[in-house]
Parts: structure tokens; C-alpha cells; sequence
């Protein structure tokens, strides 16, 4: 069982922390939450609202359609009324057709001021779904005692209100139990922006950009803790620059963009690669070309983040699907750039980044990553030429120089162009591909491993994907489904095993040309296969899967 409120406003109105109370609150009591956000590019006005999933089990995405409504603006009524699954709309005002009239704002004013609005809302919403509004309150008790005991009682007092208001409601739903979910609830940026932290990372650089900046903004908060200097650059193309000079000095760096930022990054990408720097970048993916939608989501950035900068050089890219793997696979794109002294790249997307999820909590001691370093001694080789293509590194201070240089260059780092030296130097390097390969995590199959019906996705698509495949083989529609959570390199040889062979392969992906199974064709690992797309800058949900695999 599992219902979904959506909370629609104007931004600037409380939508999301009228939302962000509901998820803490529904936590707090045990519940299983899954709440993502959809909101435009502006500051104030406009139409934005709030999902809060709750449900007596593991959620791993949203809905399409709200079970229950909670309209703050006659927009918000008239544009989501239709999207609400044929159930309750509550209505801040006075009267409204086809909504239970209910005025937050003006009852919010008479016990205090017209910000608690949300805590009013909140405890509608919890009488609408049978719940205890006294477990409300005391969230909010504990929740505004740094600010006084006045305002922290108002906001209690707005919530029974909100219960009493809602009276005629009572119990409408029958709402999920509680059901020893954790109460930690985390969100996709900020597992990544711990996992850097924890991992030992001491920069962080960036350039504002919806949603990169989520986890920028974490870091930022984290900075005291765990020691990071945290830089606003003017640019990307300095964020890049900067994460270059800090990994030459040894010192474990990265930066968080979206698609336009990483555009700005592509020469300084470059030269990570030439001077085999352990460079990390999160990209957060939203729809471009250009500007495109700046705070929805898309998975349109792949291709790019797999060929962008000029010449031929090693990476990793890894796509975490859950909030486990943004902090598990941040700390292994670190580890893996340190390693193979060579660029990481971790893509996200606005979806992942900004879902918040109940989770165990994740470890936050500081485990610093191997930084594989050696220390410069006389006759020192910057870019001797291996076997595995992995020189050893050694950082400024020794007792030799650590010469490193953009153009081509010989073991010693000094520039060169001798061509033999140069061909020499690039084979050196193509040749971690090798180690990455070899160590290229394999893709999770998920469901029977006989089904007809292979889901194959990547990235955040994971949860949409697995709610779909669960969805269908309980009521006896076999269907699995093979995630990538690593894009590149690929293990193709655990991917062509799990494929296998099937009746029928659908391949999940948030963009318009099917940029993963183009990928997937290329490296021989699947033939003719039906896309499942979705690029108008919202997330994929479970229904809307299944019904493409049923028609």
C-alpha cells in the first residue's frame, strides 16, 4: 500500500518546506518515504510542487499522479487538478470546485504569521490520512526550539489546526503503517557530497549551476567538519583548472557541474588527461541543448561525458541508480582517478540529485581513498612508460622535480616532438583502459534471470525500472531488468551474459535518441531493441514502463 501527496504552490510560498516537514515527519514514524520536486527556474512565482511517497515498503521512485492534493494557489488547482488519481484536493481558500476548501494562510495568521502555512497543511495531511497529529507537533517542537519556545508552539498549534480544519476528511485514505523504515532520510546530492568528504577530498571548486549546486552547497556545509576548502570559481573553466593544480600538488579535488559547465570544462578535461591527473567531476544532467529546461532532468549528457576533450585519453564514468550507489561510487571514482591517474566522472541528474530517500545512515568517518603516491627520488621518471600505462607519481618536495607539461612530453615531463616519443607516451596511456576494463564494475540483473522481458537501464532509471519489473511479475508477467550503474568502460563480458538471449529487450533512457543503446550496439552486446524514452524533462515512473511493455 502506498499513497502520494503532492504540495503545489508559487515558489517562495513553503512548498518545499511544507514538503521537506512531511517527509521528516512520515520518517520519523517508520514509514518507507521516496519525495522528489519539480519546480521552475525562478525564485518567485510560477508553479512548483513537492511528491512525498509513503508506503509499508521500499520505494524507489515517485508516482505520476498524486493521491491527494494539496493546492496553495488557484494555478496549482487548475493545472494538477487532472493529475490527481481521482482523489481528495485540499485547497488554501476559501471555496474551490471540486476541492476541500481549506485556509492555511489565514488560519496560519491567526495564531502566528502567515510562514506557517505549511505546518497548517501538514497537519491537514496527516488527518486526511488517519495519522496522530500530536507526532506532527512534537516534530515541530523539536524542529523550531532553536528559535523559542513561542514559535516552536505556534507551529504546533498551526498543525492541530490543520487536523481540526481537515475534520470532515478524517481518515479518508487508508493509509499505509509504520514499518521499521529508517528514520535518516538523505537526498542523492548530498550521499555524493559525502562520500567526497569521508573519501579524504580536501578541494572542492565549482561554478554555481542548477543541480550541481546541490552538491556543492553540501560540501560547502561540511567544509568545517571534514576539513575542504571550498572555492566558488568565476567559471568552469577555472573550476577545472583549479581541480588540475590541486591534484598536481597531491592534494585529492573535484568539482560538481551540470551539461553547460562540463561544456566549459572540456579543455581543461584535456589536460587532465595529458598530464594523467586524478580528476573528478560530477555531472548533474538536466535538458539541454543550451540552457534547455536548467532545473529538470534528462539523461541526454552521456555521449558527451564520454567523448568530450580533444584528443583520445583514458576515463571512468560511473551513473550511480540509487543513494547507496551516489555514495558508494563517488568514493570509487576517486579511488579509481587516484589509481589510474587519469579523469572520473560520476553522472547524476536532477532527479537523483534531489530525491530524498530513507536510508540506514551512511558511514561518516573519514576514510581516506589511496592517493598512490610515491615519493621523487634522484632519476625520477614523471611518465615512465609501464606496462599497465600507470607512471609513478610523486608530487612536488621531493629530492627530484616533478616536471609535468600540457604539450607532449617524454618520461622526464619536459616537452617534446619526437613523434616516436609522442606515439610511445599515448599508447602509455591508452593503456589503462586495460586496468579499467578489467576492473569495470558488472551490471545488477534484477528479477528472474529466464524472463522474456529485459528492462535494460542506466543511471537514475534504476528505481523506476525495478518498481516496474516487481510491478508485473507479481501479478504473473515475467520481466527482469539489467542496470549499468558503470557506463564506461563496459563489462561486456557480465553484460553479454545476464542479456543473454530474450524474447524481448526494452532499453529505459531519459533522452531522445537512445544514447545507451546506441552504446550498447556498438560494443556488439545487443541487436535490434526497443527504446523507452522519456525526454520532456520529468522522470520516469513504474506506470508509465509498464504500460510501454505491455503495448
Amino acid at each position: 500500500m502506498d499513497i502520494s501527496i503532492r504540495v503545489a504552490g508559487e515558489a517562495g510560498q513553503g512548498v518545499q518546506s511544507a514538503g521537506e516537514l512531511l517527509v521528516r515527519a512520515f520518517a520519523g514514524m517508520g514509514l518507507h518515504v521516496f519525495a522528489i520536486k519539480s519546480y521552475m527556474s525562478r525564485i518567485r512565482g510560477g508553479l512548483n510542487w513537492f511528491d512525498v511517497r509513503i508506503a509499508d515498503r521500499e520505494l524507489f521512485a515517485g508516482k505520476g499522479a498524486a493521491d491527494l492534493l494539496v493546492a496553495l494557489t488557484p494555478a496549482a488547482l487548475e493545472v494538477l487538478r487532472d493529475q490527481t488519481a481521482g482523489g481528495l484536493i485540499l485547497f488554501d481558500g476559501e471555496q474551490a470546485d471540486g476541492a476541500a476548501a481549506i485556509p492555511f494562510t489565514q488560519a496560519a495568521k491567526q495564531i502566528g504569521s502567515a510562514v506557517m502555512a505549511n505546518s497548517v497543511a501538514a497537519g491537514a495531511v496527516f488527518a486526511v490520512l488517519g495519522y496522530d497529529p500530536q507526532v506532527l507537533c512534537e516534530l515541530l517542537r523539536r524542529q523550531y526550539r532553536s528559535k523559542g519556545d513561542e514559535v516552536a508552539e505556534a507551529n504546533a498549534a498551526c498543525a492541530l489546526r490543520g487536523a481540526e480544519l481537515a475534520g470532515p476528511h478524517a481518515g479518508r485514505y487508508k493509509a499505509p503503517q509504520p514499518a521499521g523504515a529508517p528514520a535518516s532520510v538523505c537526498a542523492g546530492a548530498e550521499a555524493i557530497g559525502l562520500a567526497a568528504a569521508t573519501a579524504g577530498v580536501k578541494f572542492v571548486t565549482g561554478y554555481p549551476m542548477t543541480p550541481g549546486t546541490a552538491t556543492l552547497q553540501y560540501l560547502a556545509a561540511m567544509a568545517d567538519k571534514y576539513g575542504i576548502v571550498v572555492e566558488q570559481a568565476e567559471d568552469e573553466i577555472a573550476a577545472i583548472n583549479m581541480v588540475c593544480g590541486a591534484a598536481y600538488a597531491g592534494v585529492p579535488a573535484m568539482t560538481a557541474t551540470s551539461g553547460g559547465g562540463f561544456a566549459l570544462m572540456a579543455e581543461g578535461l584535456s589536460l587532465a588527461g595529458i598530464c594523467e591527473l586524478p580528476a573528478v567531476i560530477v555531472i548533474a544532467q538536466r535538458p539541454g541543448p543550451a540552457t534547455g529546461l536548467p532545473t529538470r532532468t534528462a539523461q541526454q549528457d552521456l555521449l558527451f561525458a564520454l567523448h568530450a576533450g580533444h584528443g583520445e585519453f583514458a576515463r571512468a564514468v560511473y551513473a550511480p541508480g540509487t543513494h547507496a550507489e551516489c555514495y558508494e561510487l563517488t568514493r570509487l571514482a576517486l579511488q579509481t582517478a587516484h589509481r589510474f591517474q587519469t579523469p572520473a566522472i560520476v553522472l547524476t541528474d536532477q532527479f537523483l540529485q534531489d530525491a530524498e530517500k530513507n536510508i540506514p545512515p551512511l558511514d561518516d568517518s573519514p576514510r581516506p581513498i589511496d592517493r598512490c603516491i610515491v615519493q621523487a627520488a634522484e632519476g625520477y621518471l614523471r611518465y615512465a612508460v609501464t606496462e599497465d600505462g600507470v607512471s609513478p607519481r610523486a608530487i612536488p618536495g621531493g629530492d627530484a622535480p616533478v616536471v609535468v607539461d600540457s604539450d607532449e612530453h617524454g618520461p622526464d615531463g619536459h616537452l617534446t616532438e619526437d613523434l616516436q616519443i609522442h606515439m610511445d607516451q599515448q599508447d602509455k596511456r591508452m593503456r589503462k583502459l586495460r586496468g579499467l576494463t578489467a576492473d569495470a564494475r558488472p551490471p545488477s540483473l534484477h528479477g528472474p534471470a529466464d524472463a522474456p522481458a529485459l528492462l535494460i537501464c542506466w543511471g537514475s532509471t534504476y528505481g523506476p525500472c525495478r518498481e516496474a519489473v516487481d510491478a508485473m511479475n507479481t501479478v504473473g508477467e515475467p520481466a527482469a531488468m539489467l542496470h549499468f550503474s558503470q557506463v564506461w568502460p563496459l563489462n561486456a563480458e557480465a553484460a553479454r551474459a545476464a542479456i543473454g538471449r530474450r524474447d524481448r529487450l526494452i532499453v529505459v533512457e531519459g533522452n531522445a535518441t537512445g544514447q545507451f543503446a546506441s552504446m550498447l550496439r556498438a560494443a556488439g552486446l545487443i541487436g535490434s531493441a526497443e527504446s523507452c524514452l522519456r525526454y520532456d524533462g520529468l522522470p520516469f515512473n513504474a506506470d508509465q514502463i509498464v504500460s510501454h511493455v505491455r503495448h
